[in-house]
C-alpha cells in the first residue's frame, strides 16, 4: 500500500491497483499548491470524513468527472446524489462496515461538527477505520478525544494513525496525547494542522511530546509518498 499526503487531511490510497482519495480538498489547499491540481487527480474511491468544505473540497468536480465510488455517511451521500447528479456512493453510518474488493471500511465516531459550505446538514462527523493489505489505518477525521478510542485498540491492531493536531477546531497537540495513549497506533502522521493561522503549531514540539510519551510519529511533506 502507498501512501501520498497532500497537506491539510487530504491524502491519496494506492491498494493493489486501486486508486482512493480520503478528504480531497485540493483547490483552495495552500499545502497542494504546486504538488497536485483537482484535474489531475482520477481516483475508483473517495472517502469523506464529514462535510465541512476543508475535507468536502473538490469532491464534486472529482467524484462526476472520474465516476469514483464516494463512501460517506447517508447524508453526504444524498447531498451528492441530489444536488450534484452522482449516485455511485456508499453510505456508511457510526460503527458500520462494508467490505470492497480492495478492503473494509469501518466508519468510526468523531467529536466534532459537520455541515456543507451552503450550510446544508452533513450528518454525523466520522473517521474511518481502513483494513487493507494486511494494515489498519485509523483515519481519525476532525475530533478530539473519546474515552472510546480504547476501544478501538481493543478490536484493531492498528499500524498507522492519521491524527489532527492543529487544536482550535481539533485536539492540540497535547491532548493528541491523550488519544495517543488510547489508540497506541504504529506510527502516528499529524494531519489538519499550518493551513490558516487558526491552526497553526509547532510540529517540532508536538514530535516530542509524542516521543517523550512512547510514541513513533512521522511528519510528511506535501507530496510525500511512503510505502505502508
Amino acid at each position: 500500500m502507498k501512501l501520498t499526503y497532500f497537506g491539510h487531511s487530504a491524502f491519496r490510497f494506492e491498494i493493489g491497483g486501486v486508486d482512493i482519495l480520503l478528504d480531497p480538498f485540493i483547490t483552495g489547499n495552500i499545502h497542494a499548491e504546486g504538488v497536485v491540481t483537482a484535474d489531475s487527480l482520477s481516483p475508483d474511491f473517495i472517502l469523506l470524513t464529514h462535510a465541512h468544505g476543508d475535507h468536502w473540497g473538490d469532491t464534486a468536480e472529482i467524484a462526476t468527472r472520474s465516476g469514483a465510488k464516494v463512501v460517506a455517511n447517508f447524508e453526504i451521500t444524498q447531498y451528492l446524489s441530489e444536488n450534484h447528479g452522482h449516485s455511485n456512493v456508499q453510505p456508511l453510518n457510526t460503527g458500520g462496515s462494508w467490505k470492497f474488493e480492495w478492503g473494509r471500511v469501518t466508519q468510526t465516531y468523531a467529536r466534532h461538527s459537520s455541515a456543507f459550505p451552503d450550510g446544508t446538514y452533513g450528518g454525523n462527523p466520522n473517521g474511518f477505520m481502513i483494513e487493507a493489505d494486511g494494515k489498519v489505518i485509523y483515519a481519525m477525521g476532525d475530533t478530539g478525544p473519546f474515552s472510546e478510542m480504547e476501544w478501538l485498540a481493543q478490536d484493531y491492531d492498528i499500524d498507522m494513525a492519521l491524527m489532527p493536531i492543529g487544536d482550535c477546531f481539533t485536539m492540540g497537540p497535547a491532548a493528541s496525547i491523550r488519544a495517543a495513549n488510547m489508540i497506541r497506533a504504529g506510527v502516528t502522521i499529524p494531519i489538519h494542522y499550518n493551513t490558516f493561522p487558526l491552526i497553526e503549531v509547532d510540529t517540532s514540539e508536538w514530535e516530542r511530546l509524542m516521543a517523550d510519551a512512547g510514541h513513533r510519529t512521522r511528519v510528511l511533506t506535501p507530496g510525500e509518498t511512503i510505502e505502508i
